[in-house]
């Protein structure tokens, strides 16, 4: 059975949109395993790997890495120097990506009269689609372009789309797009189109390398923005993966309390910290959340201004999120297309029961691994009733490029 609170909570978010209270958004690897020494193999080693080594790493060389040249790194070529792991997990901290904004260009006509009855609506709500990409993927650029409490759909007006390529210092104008009429697009990467929306695919020649890039869209319009970022990263990327309301917020309803109040949700104590020392370790973020799609700056900002790592954020596409059974499924879906790239999280952080069933059907282990924030999981993850819980085992995990 739904909870009560499962049964009112989507409506205050019609209730957020009817009232035009809401915010527009602006701010306020691991160690090998060793072999068994007793294994009685049929030959003179000890190491139960049937080749007279003494290792335990079954290659027979001596030396403990599995790469049978014996120097003890690890990459076989025999030099003594370790592996570079490539990008996979972050060997140094993540880019700060702050760079100012570039020249947005003058102010163009808008397209279309009746634009200008849309930018009416209110505050614009636009918001890039942050996406991880895996070596040979096809690139999209994508974001929703809308105004107003009633999230009004801008329709079929030019953006500019501009890129800052690996994090550095200079902005690049990738090109230009239009503003979707509904369904004028297939769906891409599960963003189905609801209008208003860009689809712009990179370039060939220009596409992202491994590594994290910051996307920044214009409406020539009005020179409004959106901003997001894509992370081009290997398959088999470690990752860990948070849902945000009740797990990292202090109380579930609490980012509709904000709203009202036009205030930032509180952190639950030590949880920043817990996911920076994962991060410390090579760990790339993913920030889960339920939400409706038009908080997903105001997520954004929760997630910078309390002092989380910075990751991949993901809402829902609709206007009022989802909540149980619709949550699951949704966080299902989401991990299926992570899967489908090579990316399974290696933690989860939840607080509910659709977190728990949507890890379970990812199928996330170890079961210790699947955390939950001062909840019961009934397929048997982990329950903490403090983030303080973490931080000694966090810190004594090695790094990833070690």
């Amino acid at each position: 059975m739904l909870s009560s609170r499962a049964l009112w909570f989507p409506s205050l978010w019609c209730v957020v949109l009817a009232l035009g209270c809401a915010d527009d958004g602006s701010g306020s690897g691991g160690v090998d395993e060793v072999g068994d020494t007793t294994s009685g193999d049929t030959d003179a080693g000890m190491d139960g790997d049937a080749d007279a080594g003494i290792d335990g790493d079954g290659d027979g060389d001596g030396d403990g890495d599995g790469d049978g040249d014996g120097d003890g790194d690890g990459d076989g070529d025999g030099d003594g120097e370790p592996t570079d792991p490539g990008f996979g997990p972050w060997c140094e901290a993540p880019p700060t990506c702050d760079a100012a904004p570039p020249d947005p260009g003058p102010e163009l006509s808008w397209e279309h009269f009746t634009s200008n009855a849309v930018v009416l609506s209110g505050s614009a709500r636009h918001r890039v689609r942050d996406m991880f990409y895996v070596p040979g993927e096809t690139q999209w650029l994508m974001a929703k372009f809308a105004y107003g409490s009633i999230d009004k759909d801008l329709k079929d007006e030019q953006v500019d789309i501009h890129l800052l390529r690996g994090c550095e210092d200079e902005w690049e104008l990738l090109g230009s797009a239009w503003t979707s009429e509904d369904g004028q697009y297939p769906t891409v990467e599960g963003v189905e189109d609801t209008g208003g929306r860009v689809y712009f695919q990179v370039p060939e020649g220009l596409e992202l390398e491994l590594g994290r890039h910051r996307i920044h869209m214009v409406v020539r319009g009005d020179l409004t923005t959106a901003d997001g970022f894509i992370e081009v990263v290997e398959p088999g990327t470690p990752i860990f993966l948070s849902d945000v309301d009740g797990t990292l917020t202090t109380y579930a309803e609490e980012a509709f309390v904000d709203l009202l109040l036009g205030t930032l949700s509180e952190a639950n104590e030590f949880s920043a910290t817990a996911l920076n020392i994962l991060q410390a370790k090579g760990y790339h973020a993913m920030y889960l959340t339920a939400r409706p799609e038009w908080l997903g700056e105001r997520t954004q900002e929760f997630i910078a201004v309390r002092g989380y790592p910075p990751g991949i954020t993901h809402t829902t596409q609709s206007k009022v999120g989802a909540l149980g059974t619709d949550a699951e499924e949704f966080k299902t879906e989401e991990f299926a297309m992570l899967a489908a790239k090579g990316l399974i999280p290696t933690y989860v952080f939840g607080d509910t029961e659709s977190d728990a069933a949507a890890y379970n059907n990812a199928g996330i282990q170890p079961l210790e691994n699947r955390v939950f924030f001062q909840y019961t999981d009934v397929h048997g993850g982990r329950r903490i009733e403090s983030y303080g819980e973490l931080i000694e085992e966090f810190n004594d995990l090695g790094h990833l490029c070690e």
